[in-house]
């Protein structure tokens, strides 16, 4: 884990900063190790994933762990509600860069049947989660305005009690999607916020100064941690 690590009480299980100018090489060290903590311990591996330009670049790199892919199960924190093969969708940018040559059984790969629309979608999703329990390792990034996953601020998404919801009028298109709600992303080992780009500094402001914006919703009883790049913190307070 990155040095520089910094605790805040924006989460009751503490927020941790880790300031760090290698994003992609922590976060890949992070999911290696939870990934192996999680095999030991419950024979199973289940992680969340994230959209983004950063989360691809992690994803790119996933192939070079050594581990029992056979045992991982894949969610997605969020989708939008498009063709399931448009380049746009979550889950597309993941198979692209990743899952389509990896070895994890289909079956195990879960993608959210956004083509239904929001409702249809979250209602299908919430159905695939009823077994899973508790994730393992839930990867979020954290956008401009402060949303995650597709929790945007103005709506209340982030407070519902659903595990997933049907979002409509999204300020970034496309309007309608499907998110894990701020409740069903906490209920997990280990919450992972990947953050980079000078564009997040307000957002980062905003989380760390204590403010209600959507990312700071999430909170397992562990905490959280958030890989941020240091130019994403000047001035951010």
């Amino acid at each position: 884990m990155a040095e520089n690590a910094m605790d805040n009480n924006g989460c009751p299980g503490s927020t941790r900063w880790h300031v760090t100018d290698k994003v992609v090489d922590e976060a890949l060290r992070f999911v290696d190790r939870v990934a192996r903590q999680a095999l030991a311990g419950r024979g199973a591996f289940h992680l969340v994933l994230a959209g983004g330009t950063t989360p691809r670049a992690l994803y790119e790199r996933m192939s070079s762990l050594q581990t029992d892919w056979s045992r991982w199960h894949i969610w997605f924190g969020d989708e939008r509600c498009l063709p399931a093969a448009d380049e746009a969708r979550n889950s597309r940018m993941a198979y692209v860069a990743w899952l389509q040559d990896s070895a994890i059984p289909s079956a195990q790969i879960h993608a959210m049947q956004a083509d239904l629309g929001p409702e249809a979608g979250a209602a299908d999703y919430a159905a695939q989660l009823r077994d899973a329990g508790t994730f393992d390792l839930v990867l979020l990034g954290l956008g401009e305005d402060g949303h995650t996953a597709s929790l945007f601020p103005g709506q209340g998404n982030e407070y519902a009690v659903a595990d997933v919801v049907a979002v409509r009028n999204a300020p970034k298109p496309p309007a309608d999607r499907i998110s894990l709600s701020a409740r069903r992303l906490s209920d997990a080992q280990h919450v992972l916020f990947m953050v980079t780009g000078k564009g997040k500094r307000d957002a980062v402001g905003a989380w760390r100064r204590g403010e209600s914006i959507p990312a700071a919703a999430v909170c397992p009883a562990a905490g959280v941690d958030v890989l941020v790049e240091p130019v994403c913190m000047e001035a951010s307070l």
